[in-house]
């Protein structure tokens, strides 16, 4: 991030960090901008064209302590670096979908015993085949099911332990963990977009493309010169490399949408 960071201001960018967009508005003036967009913590920046990736927010389990453990020993991600983390280690992974999947099969190969938790009585419904069958054949993994993590145990910010419960006969377990990864979904980060012209879906995704029902480019919203990547595109592989990949190709839309002529209209 602060290559990047460096690389933006070499082109000659304007970073607002810390800050957050409100609303995105069409300009007044023309002469400055197509779009205005309301901040709140400083003026208003106008702008010729608009990307929104502004991600998705993680679900977070309904545990007391949770907060205390982020960044150090629970994640919502599995990189090579989590992974070189719990090297040998006992961890605990909770999520029925192909993300839980995936991480479950990545981390199975570092670490000793791997704990898949999920709320449902099985990952037949959520989770590819595949998945299931890799899972099922790594000896160091077990499956509990109709569970849920109750309590997370530390200090300093370092898991000890975590216990999980049975959610029809009570039961708990309690395991001496130091790392839990947390796939259970996420909200795409779009209130802001709400009174904004731009077309979201029903889980408030911002729709693009085909998925608006009319010609559109790929990565283009309801309204033109707006674009959206990542993980906030309904739609989207909601994977790192994907993001990437958006990122990169949206590049070549802005281009586009740039060098048409000023008058077409903006939404």
């Amino acid at each position: 991030m602060g290559r990047a960071h460096s690389q933006v201001q070499k082109f000659g960018a304007t970073v607002a960090i810390p800050d957050e967009v409100v609303s995105l508005e069409s300009a007044p003036d023309r002469d400055h901008g197509r779009f205005l967009l309301a901040l709140r913590g400083e003026e208003p920046a106008s702008a010729r064209s608009v990307v929104i990736a502004s991600g998705v927010r993680y679900h977070r389990p309904a545990i007391d302590n949770l907060d205390a453990f982020e960044g150090t020993s629970v994640h919502y991600w599995a990189s090579p670096l989590e992974r070189n983390l719990c090297d040998a280690q006992e961890v605990v992974v909770v999520g029925g979908g192909n993300s839980a999947g995936q991480a479950v099969v990545y981390l199975a190969a570092k670490v000793a015993k791997l704990w898949l938790i999920v709320r449902g009585p099985g990952l037949e419904a959520s989770m590819s085949s595949y998945l299931i069958e890799r899972i099922a054949a790594r000896p160091n993994v077990e499956l509990v099911v109709d569970s849920e993590v109750v309590a997370l145990e530390g200090k300093d910010g370092i898991l000890e332990a975590a216990r999980w419960r049975h959610r029809r006969s009570g039961e708990e377990t309690r395991r001496n963990i130091r790392h839990l990864f947390l796939f259970i979904g996420a909200d795409p980060n779009t209130s802001w977009l709400s009174h904004c012209d731009v077309a979201l879906d029903n889980k408030g995704f911002v729709r693009t493309g085909t998925e608006l029902g009319i010609d559109r480019p790929p990565l283009a919203t309801s309204r033109s010169g707006v674009f959206a990547v990542g993980d906030v595109r309904a739609g989207s592989v909601k994977r790192v490399a994907a993001a990437v990949g958006e990122g990169a190709q949206v590049v070549a839309a802005l281009h586009a949408y740039l060098a048409a002529p000023e008058d077409r209209p903006i939404s």
